[in-house]
């Protein structure tokens, strides 16, 4: 019981620090004339400048980790109160073809741009998964299957995370300016942002509408992770034993498939079944997703607050130019493929 105390004293303060940041991040977009930026943006550039003008020392940083994390997670199975199964299998459909071809672009371009780079391979296909899955969860996912360094994990979480600070302001005025439906831009950050958080945000930043959408699709593209570490660890086995010139043994790590699909995905998709068979009340349904919402903003609060552009600088050139120009192509691809099957 002690312990159990001992953790939540230790959470509050920097859990407390991203909540008074949503709440000013909800007020101040209520102030705003017309819809141009959400309150999950607000939030999250709210607490980047705190942290450049004063870094969050130790008391609240435990509790803007457990935010950051777990809180996003909650808010991502609250979500899932209020949608069906029936309309997650229509996203999972609808975004199935788009999907295919952005991965193909992440690990099939990545490939050539990391050799013209001279990226080494497991750098480079972190940064491709990182692109193509869901930023720093795949990354995480794979790097011990391909026995990643540690440089190389931070270079690829950098190389993603930067591109998607970029996004996050450029995807609704870009969706705008293409005239896009809430559907097809919600399908396209979905598709195309990397990071569950930044997809959040930028689907947001557009509208209700398309942020609910952008979240399913971003949550259905994450179940790719599964085939992803399976492929990855079969080739780094090859390489091994190749390396070891006929040598069996190899060092690679037992790939769980119990373990891969995270399970915030597993609760999420149960709520959804919950809320297919009527179990829950819709005004129960409406207020969970309101709840929901808000503590999405509150994560990305955390997340700008424990975001530190003076560590970034210390990642290097070649791996920021790689993830840019992969999550370009994807951008680009991901519309093009949406216009091309006529849902723009």
């Amino acid at each position: 019981m002690k312990t159990v105390i001992d953790n939540t004293k230790n959470i509050l303060p920097g859990f407390a620090a991203a909540l008074l940041i949503a709440v000013v991040a909800k007020w101040l977009e209520s102030l705003l004339p017309v819809h141009l930026i959400g309150s999950s943006v607000i939030a999250l550039f709210i607490g980047m400048l705190i942290n450049q003008i004063k870094k969050p020392g130790k008391t609240i940083s435990i509790g803007l980790k457990f935010t950051s994390k777990k809180i996003l997670k909650f808010a991502i199975i609250l979500l899932g109160a209020s949608l069906s199964i029936g309309t997650i299998l229509e996203v999972g459909k609808m975004s199935l073809t788009v999907m295919i071809f952005t991965l193909l672009t992440c690990f099939g371009g990545g490939y050539f741009i990391g050799k013209a780079l001279k990226l080494d391979w497991k750098l480079s296909n972190l940064i491709s998964a990182g692109t193509g899955i869901c930023g720093g969860s795949a990354i995480a996912a794979i790097a011990p299957v391909i026995d990643a360094e540690d440089t190389d994990i931070a270079y690829a979480m950098s190389a993603t995370f930067l591109f998607d600070m970029v996004m996050i302001l450029a995807f609704p005025l870009m969706g705008q300016a293409l005239g896009l439906s809430d559907m097809a831009y919600g399908l396209w950050a979905g598709t195309a942002v990397n990071d569950t958080s930044s997809v959040v945000a930028a689907g947001y930043a557009y509208s209700e509408a398309a942020g609910d959408f952008a979240t399913m699709v971003k949550l259905t593209r994450t179940l790719a992770i599964i085939p992803t570490v399976i492929i990855f660890s079969l080739i780094n086995s090859h390489l091994k034993s190749k390396s070891q010139k006929g040598e069996r043994k190899s060092n690679t790590k037992t790939v769980k498939i119990t373990g891969l699909l995270p399970w915030f995905i597993i609760a999420f998709l149960a709520m959804a079944i919950i809320n297919s068979f009527g179990f829950i009340p819709t005004s129960v349904s409406a207020a969970l997703k309101s709840v929901s919402k808000f503590l999405m903003v509150a994560a990305l609060a955390a997340i700008g607050l424990n975001t530190d552009f003076r560590e970034m600088k210390k990642s290097g050139l070649n791996p920021m130019i790689h993830g840019f120009i992969i999550s370009a192509l994807v951008v680009i691809v991901a519309i093009a493929v949406e216009y091309f099957i006529g849902l723009v």
